[in-house]
C-alpha cells in the first residue's frame, strides 16, 4: 500500500457564493386588484471558512481539493418570499494553520484554537425585491437589485505544528525512537538517516491524565536555516514548540562529534529565528548503551559546561527523569520558570 504524503503547504482557490437576485412582483387576486409590490429579496451567498480542528493533522484534504466553492444564494420570488441563503463551505484544518498571500507571502491570518473560524471568501449579499423601493411617491416600484458577487481569492496555506515539545537533532540521533518510547506515536524507525521525512506528533500522558504533545521534527542538516536540504520545511515546525529537547547521539556513531552537533544545531535554530535561542530546553545524551558514550559525554561536559541527561531511547532507559522534568515544566509549581539547559 502506498503511503500518504504529509502535506503542510498548499495553494488554494476559494470562491464564495453569489447573492441571489431580488425580483419585481405585485400581489394580485380578484379581491385585491391593487395589492402592491411583493417581490422577495435574494438570499445571501455562502462563504468559504477554515475551522480549527485538533483531530486534523495535515493539509492533505486541501492539497487534493484546492478549489473550494460555496453555494450561491437563491433568487427571491413573489409573495415576499426570501431566496434561500447559500450553504457555507467549512473546511477543518489543523491548529497552527497560517494563511498567507500567495504572491507576497504576507501574513493574513492564522488558526490556533479549537473551533476558531476564519472566513477566507465572503459570500455576496442578496439583492433587494421591489417592496424595498416603495415610498410615498412611488407606490408601485418596478426596480429591484441584483445580488452582489461572492469573493474569489487565492491563498497560500501553511501548517506550523502546535506542539508543546519539539525534538531537535541530526538524522539518526534517535528522535523517533524517543518519541515512540514516550508517547503513543509510532513513527518509522530504522538505522539510516532521514527515516522520518515528515513531522510526527505524539501525546505523552501522565498518571494524573494531564498530557502534552511532542513533535518529532525531521533531522536537520548544516545550512538548514539557509534552505539547505529541506531547510525551512523542517524548521518552521519548531517555531511553535514551547519547549525544545535536543537529542544528541553521544556515542559519536558515523564519526560524528557530539559537541559540534549540539553547537551546530543551536546555530541553525538561532539563524532561522533568534527567539529560538532563548526557548527553554533540555539536552539528552542519547545511546548511553553504545561504545564511546562515556568518553564523548565527558568531552562534551568539558567543552560546553553543560550537564546533559544520559538516556537510551532504544532500551527505554532514563525516560522517567524526562517525564518528571516535562511535568514540572508544564504543570508543576514552578511551571512559569524557564528551565535552564541541562538538569
Amino acid at each position: 500500500m502506498k503511503a500518504i504524503t504529509f502535506r503542510d503547504r498548499v495553494k488554494i482557490y476559494a470562491r464564495a457564493g453569489n447573492g441571489g437576485n431580488g425580483i419585481v412582483a405585485f400581489f394580485r387576486d380578484k379581491l385585491t386588484p391593487h395589492g402592491g409590490p411583493d417581490g422577495g429579496d435574494g438570499g445571501h451567498g455562502g462563504s468559504v471558512i477554515l475551522r480549527g480542528d485538533s483531530n486534523t493533522d495535515s493539509l492533505n484534504y486541501l492539497h487534493y481539493q484546492p478549489h473550494q466553492r460555496a453555494e450561491h444564494g437563491g433568487n427571491g420570488s413573489g409573495n415576499n418570499r426570501h431566496g434561500r441563503n447559500g450553504k457555507d463551505t467549512v473546511i477543518n484544518v489543523p491548529l497552527g494553520t497560517v494563511i498567507k498571500d500567495p504572491d507576497t507571502e504576507e501574513f493574513i491570518a492564522e488558526v490556533t484554537e479549537e473551533g476558531q473560524e476564519v472566513v477566507i471568501a465572503k459570500g455576496g449579499y442578496g439583492g433587494l425585491g421591489n417592496p424595498r423601493f416603495k415610498s410615498s411617491i412611488n407606490r408601485t416600484p418596478t426596480q429591484c437589485k441584483e445580488g452582489s458577487p461572492g469573493e474569489e481569492l487565492t491563498y497560500r496555506i501553511e501548517l506550523k505544528l502546535m506542539a508543546d515539545v519539539g525534538l531537535v537533532g541530526y538524522p539518526n540521533a534517535g528522535k523517533s525512537t524517543l518519541l515512540t518510547a514516550l508517547t503513543d506515536a509510532h513513527p518509522k524507525i530504522a538505522s539510516y538517516p532521514f527515516t522520518t521525512l515528515n513531522p510526527i506528533l505524539g501525546t505523552l500522558l501522565f498518571e494524573n491524565y494531564t498530557r502534552i504533545r511532542i513533535a518529532d521534527i525531521p533531522g536537520l542538516i548544516d545550512g538548514a536555516a539557509e534552505g539547505t536540504g529541506l531547510g525551512h520545511y523542517f524548521l518552521r515546525h519548531i517555531e511553535r514548540s514551547r519547549f525544545l529537547i535536543f537529542v544528541i547521539d553521544m556515542s559519536g556513531e558515523d564519526g560524528r562529534d557530539p559537541t559540534e552537533d549540539y553547537n551546530n544545531l543551536r546555530n541553525e535554530l538561532k539563524s532561522y529565528n533568534p527567539e529560538l535561542a532563548d526557548r527553554p530546553c533540555l539536552i539528552l545524551a542519547n545511546k548511553m548503551d553504545q561504545e564511546g558514550f562515556d568518553e564523548n559525554l565527558e568531552e562534551f561536559r568539558k567543552k560546553t559546561g553543560l550537564e546533559p541527561l544520559p538516556v537510551s531511547a532504544g532500551l527505554g532507559q532514563g525516560l522517567d527523569p524526562i517525564k518528571e522534568i516535562l511535568y514540572e515544566q508544564f504543570f508543576g509549581e514552578y511551571k512559569d520558570r524557564l528551565l535552564l539547559e541541562g538538569v
